[in-house]
């Protein structure tokens, strides 16, 4: 291995080790938290939430944190093993005695990964699923739906990801130096076209989404949307009860594809006016143009992603400050795909920031067009029934998490109620 390799390998090391410090720091300091708060529910909540309710989203977030720390440090290790270790160029020296060509290599190559990785991450989702979900009374996953998932997920992603992977292939070899721009561009209309399809098309292999029932809740609803003036493809209610207790409600697809869609757990647990308020906010979003924003920046980051490639595909140093010793292209857009988080992991509180303030601009929202008390009633109804700590480390909070901690979120939603 030459210096600059060598000088690479370095520079990797520290960014993982770096980064699995700060994890580690935040997860102890959160945890902490978290424990030395169990045994008072905040006052804001004493009302809603009793002392046992409260306890246990503390031993559940406690319970998680301390799973995570051990599949953390694995995932450490087989990241390492990969590049490093040498992983990666042990599966290239076996998938190229096959003699393909290289786009059939580059495929097989994906596809023996893939699905040497499920084999790997299995024991980390069973348990997460039938261990911890099981014993907080979330999990309703049989094992038979269980297999059902998992043989359709492989399959699903074989169907789809590899056919992207062999034209991603083609453009890196037929396109020239600047292939990476059509790659991009080959990624994002795939990602589009997904994002199109998904509701329709593949949502449905896993659930069952029925239209929303005529009643109450329905008619809440129905009013809201023309009251905002949103259209949609439907209203449908999703069976997520067959899997998981925990409840929720989301838009997805665009154009005419687009549908909202509730659990069933959610509306078991939430009345007429909680329900308007919580579309109410989801509505802020998709007016307040947080979607198409969140998919701009997506895809200016992916164009820069596409363009770093591109510089580094010219030089072996790449490959071999990472622990592989070939420079094929399947390897190339493989090795990038898993080190390029440990890089980019400092940008994490930004985006969070960023999706937090879109929280509270959705929030503001739905302000307007709901009862902010309906809003916070049914959020404080989805922290219990979802087990949702009250208590998070702030610093930890500040750093990951998407949606503002629930005392900070319910101050600004009863802010919103007295103006």
């Amino acid at each position: 291995m030459n210096i600059d390799a060598q000088a690479i390998s370095k520079l990797f090391l520290l960014f993982l080790f770096s980064k699995s410090v700060i994890e580690s720091w935040l997860e102890a300091k959160n945890k902490g938290h978290i424990i030395a708060n169990r045994n008072e529910v905040p006052e804001k909540f004493k009302e809603a939430i009793t002392l046992e309710e409260h306890q246990k989203a503390a031993d559940y977030s406690v319970t998680k944190i301390k799973a995570g720390k051990i599949f953390h440090f694995i995932d450490l290790l087989l990241l390492l093993g990969w590049t490093l270790g040498g992983g990666l160029s042990l599966l290239q020296n076996y998938v190229a005695g096959f003699s393909l060509s290289p786009i059939w290599e580059g495929v097989t190559y994906l596809a023996l990964f893939g699905f040497i990785s499920t084999l790997i991450s299995l024991p980390q989702t069973l348990y997460t699923t039938f261990v911890i979900e099981e014993k907080f009374g979330f999990n309703k996953m049989t094992p038979a739906l269980f297999v059902k998932d998992m043989f359709k997920g492989l399959v699903l992603g074989a169907a789809l990801g590899l056919p992207l992977f062999a034209g991603l292939l083609w453009v890196m070899q037929s396109l020239g130096e600047n292939w990476w721009v059509y790659g991009w561009a080959l990624l994002t209309a795939f990602q589009f076209i997904l994002l199109w399809g998904y509701p329709r098309f593949i949502a449905p292999l896993f659930n069952k989404f029925s239209p929303m029932d005529e009643g109450p809740h329905k008619e809440r609803v129905l009013d809201l949307l023309k009251r905002t003036g949103f259209t949609s493809n439907g209203l449908f209610v999703m069976d997520a009860s067959i899997r998981s207790a925990h409840g929720n409600a989301y838009f997805t697809g665009f154009g005419k594809n687009k549908r909202i869609v509730f659990f069933d757990t959610l509306l078991k647990t939430l009345e007429p006016g909680e329900v308007e308020a919580v579309l109410a906010h989801e509505l802020g979003h998709f007016k307040r143009k947080h979607i198409v924003k969140q998919l701009v920046r997506s895809v200016i980051m992916s164009f820069v992603a596409f363009f770093i490639l591109g510089q580094l595909i010219q030089s072996m140093t790449f490959f071999l400050g990472h622990g592989v010793a070939s420079n094929d292209l399947h390897l190339a857009l493989l090795l990038f795909a898993m080190v390029s988080g440990v890089y980019t992991f400092w940008v994490t509180p930004v985006t969070a920031w960023i999706s937090r303030k879109y929280e509270f601009e959705a929030d503001s929202f739905a302000a307007e067009f709901a009862e902010p008390k309906e809003l916070i009633s049914a959020l404080v109804k989805l922290y219990k029934d979802n087990a949702s700590t009250l208590t998070p480390d702030p610093t930890f909070s500040a750093y990951y998490h998407s949606h503002p901690p629930a005392l900070i979120r319910v101050q600004h939603l009863e802010g919103l109620s007295k103006q």
